[in-house]
């Protein structure tokens, strides 16, 4: 039999209170439609549980043994929906987020300040990335949304750019090309024929970003040495192997001062960091909050550029 929820609620608060009218008045319905409720339960049970009178309900013998049952039964339910519902507020503050590594050192705490701020019980999942992987984790719903290159390879998700940086190079303190006046003296890949260089591996998309506006000359320079992640890049540079090409942000996330930093021209490279979310489900609202920081500070970045 179809358990009829509504007609033992009804019962219980009859039984409790005594009275249909108080019954109804709690349940925030009409006293026809509490009776109504009763009576429906009593025919599909085919015994009465309470006896009217003008005065005052009574519970039968029958009621009087189902009601503590009933009460205990529906107590239970509440409780777990209860459960559900906390269960539900606490999946709701967590939120999860790919992001590459330099940002993640980079822009990505300056925004979790203010986020946190406003947000101080939320739990912040980052996994940091490769480029590569980024573009995967969102579209297949691991991660909320994407701080990454944008990319072609992107298309199928929506983007919204921050901001776009230079790829710098990254020489030794000590190094001819230090002397020269930063900000207005540039280093040419010609000149970087001559030098010792280290570049990151083929999976990468700074990698890629390279070899593309090389084209044919991406193998003339010396590349002496080939790392996995940026951060050994510069690493090498500080101790004098080589020099790199890095993009500014993450020179700026890996701040030293054992290497010198001057613009790259003839090409000159760039890159656009953006957010990547998908198309057919909207940001969460914490997920927005964190995007509005990430955007005021890429403001700032554009600033800096």
């Amino acid at each position: 039999m179809k358990i009829d929820f509504l007609g033992l609620e009804a019962f219980v608060s009859v039984a409790e209170l005594g009275s249909f009218t108080r019954a109804a008045e709690h349940l925030n319905l009409s006293q026809t439609a509490v009776t109504h409720r009763v009576k429906k339960l009593e025919r599909n049970l085919g015994v009465p549980l309470l006896r009217r009178s003008h005065r005052d309900v009574v519970l039968t013998e029958e009621g009087a043994e189902l009601l503590p049952r009933i009460k205990n039964t529906l107590a239970g339910v509440d409780a777990e929906l209860e459960r559900i519902r906390a269960s539900a507020v606490v999946r709701r503050q967590k939120l999860t987020l790919a992001c590459l590594p330099t940002i993640a050192m980079g822009m990505l705490p300056m925004a979790m300040r203010t986020f946190s701020a406003s947000h101080p019980d939320v739990t912040v999942s980052i996994l940091d990335t490769s480029a590569s992987e980024i573009g995967p984790l969102v579209a297949n719903g691991i991660v909320e949304f994407g701080l990454t290159i944008i990319a072609a390879s992107n298309q199928d998700l929506v983007t919204e750019a921050l901001f776009t940086e230079d790829y710098l190079v990254v020489c030794p303190a000590a190094h001819a090309f230090s002397k020269r006046k930063r900000g207005n003296a540039y280093v040419t890949w010609t000149e970087l024929l001559g030098e010792k260089l280290i570049r990151v591996s083929p999976q990468t998309a700074n990698r890629f970003i390279i070899d593309q506006a090389l084209g044919s000359r991406s193998e003339a320079p010396n590349w002496a040495y080939e790392v996995q992640h940026t951060i050994t890049a510069l690493k090498l540079v500080s101790e004098g192997l080589g020099l790199a090409i890095m993009p500014r942000s993450a020179v700026e996330a890996l701040q030293t001062e054992d290497v010198c930093v001057l613009p790259l021209s003839r090409p000159s490279i760039s890159r656009t960091i953006g957010i990547l979310s998908r198309r057919s489900v909207g940001l969460s609202p914490l997920a927005a909050d964190l995007c509005l920081a990430l955007k005021q500070i890429g403001v700032q970045s554009r600033d800096r550029a």
